[in-house]
């Protein structure tokens, strides 16, 4: 059922919702990651000034630049591990048009869904977000103390987190929130297996960032093959 759902989301990638909701997301990423970086130097070279006096040392002119320099620095490797789940709950916010896409390309028989409003949408990326930047940053303790089992770590929580997210936006669409998390929690092992298979190219620099718009299509395929088979 998992590699059926990933093999058509697979084969629709070249659709042009996808691509827009792709350009979107990263778009977005990429500003909101040069604004905050930004924001965090100007704000220590406004804090530091531009004449220091350090003690034994005396004025210094020069800690504003090192602060500044090294701020970027910082910055830039924050940025390579917060890129994919920044651009995962951003994009997150336009996944409604991939399922949509998804479900007029193989499911043109079902009545179509009223779009959700903005700010349920931007509630959900902002819990998404939180999620996911702080199971990230306290998943470094455990690859501190089991570096062996780094990237299996790495897969096993955001599969968990992938899975858990994409799956409820494709359910609830048609269940619900509350039908969406009763399903979810009946198919728990199957959900966390589809994400573990998403989160394995989220190490991969570049096609990590396509991760949620085929998270989203595999999920939206997942929820309906899951809906067709006989209960009992």
């Amino acid at each position: 059922m998992i590699f059926i759902a990933f093999s058509r989301a697979l084969a629709q990638l070249g659709d042009p919702r996808f691509r827009k909701v792709l350009l979107v997301g990263v778009g977005l990423t990429v500003a909101l990651l040069i604004a905050v970086s930004t924001g965090v130097i100007w704000g220590l070279t406004l804090l530091v000034g531009e004449e220091t006096h350090l003690p034994l040392i005396g004025p210094v002119t020069w800690l504003d630049d090192l602060l500044g320099w090294s701020s970027l620095l910082l910055m830039l490797v924050l940025s390579m591990f917060l890129m994919v789940p920044v651009a995962s709950a951003i994009s997150s916010m336009f996944l409604d048009e991939v399922a949509q896409a998804v479900e007029d390309r193989h499911y043109p028989s079902l009545p179509r869904i009223a779009s959700t409003s903005i700010l349920d949408d931007l509630a959900d990326t902002l819990a998404f977000l939180g999620v996911l930047i702080v199971a990230n940053l306290l998943a470094f303790v455990l690859y501190a103390l089991f570096p062996p089992l780094t990237i299996f770590i790495f897969w096993g929580l955001n599969g968990f987190l992938l899975g858990r997210e994409y799956f409820t936006l494709a359910a609830m669409r048609r269940l619900g929130r509350e039908g969406a998390k009763t399903l979810r929690r009946k198919h728990a092992l199957t959900i966390w297996a589809a994400g573990t298979l998403m989160a394995m190219p989220l190490s991969v620099p570049l096609v990590n960032l396509v991760i949620p718009i085929l998270g989203a299509a595999t999920f939206t395929q997942l929820y309906h093959l899951i809906e067709k088979t006989p209960r009992g």
